[in-house]
């Protein structure tokens, strides 16, 4: 591929993800994406043939340009505790700091179609879901790794999806809408379970 071609790819991306973020799948044509970024239609489907392919791209380069950043944490010459620890922070500071990411992946896990969730789970998440399996496995041997990947992931996404309403609910705190603040105390919550 000309690196031309490569960096209008680029290109089309960076403006496309915002919107798929804010709209979804359903709520964005190609004919919207073509005006945005500024191209006829037939060069965006020289770029992408249709927009599943389109959205598919969207979705895997917003989590592979994270994907390293999480690695680190995994081969971490370190304790699991410490390791999980790390991932936490990682994860907190990744969703509180990358809007797009945290609403791609929320819509798409809340409203996507099988084949996309299948496709994800095969070719963009399942890396780092046998990473965080096995990370928690060494964490917590009598608990089913599975599930406690999936309850550490669920307690920090909840936090950051009701930011919104929290500064409203009894009891806030400004520091509560601190990713540092977030990954600590749900860190602490696991050690507790664990013990």
């Amino acid at each position: 591929m000309s690196s031309e071609k490569q960096n209008t790819k680029k290109e089309i991306l960076a403006i496309t993800i915002p919107l798929f973020a804010k709209s979804g799948y359903a709520g964005v044509s190609m004919r919207q994406i073509a005006k945005a970024v500024d191209l006829q239609a037939a060069t965006l489907y020289y770029h992408f043939p249709d927009k599943h392919t389109l959205y598919i791209e969207a979705l895997t380069q917003t989590f592979n340009k994270h994907a390293d950043f999480m690695k680190e944490s995994f081969t971490l010459q370190a304790s699991s505790e410490q390791r999980l620890h790390q991932v936490i922070q990682q994860l907190c500071t990744l969703i509180n700091g990358d809007t797009d990411f945290s609403k791609l992946m929320q819509r798409e896990i809340m409203g996507g179609d099988k084949k996309r969730l299948q496709f994800l789970a095969d070719h963009v998440f399942a890396g780092f879901f046998r990473d965080m399996n096995e990370l928690c496995l060494s964490f917590a041997p009598d608990q089913d790794p599975h599930l406690m990947t999936v309850s550490v992931l669920g307690l920090i996404a909840y936090h950051f999806q009701i930011t919104p309403i929290r500064s409203f609910l009894p009891g806030f705190q400004a520091s509560h809408n601190d990713s540092e603040v977030i990954a600590n105390h749900v860190f602490s919550l696991l050690k507790t379970v664990t013990k």
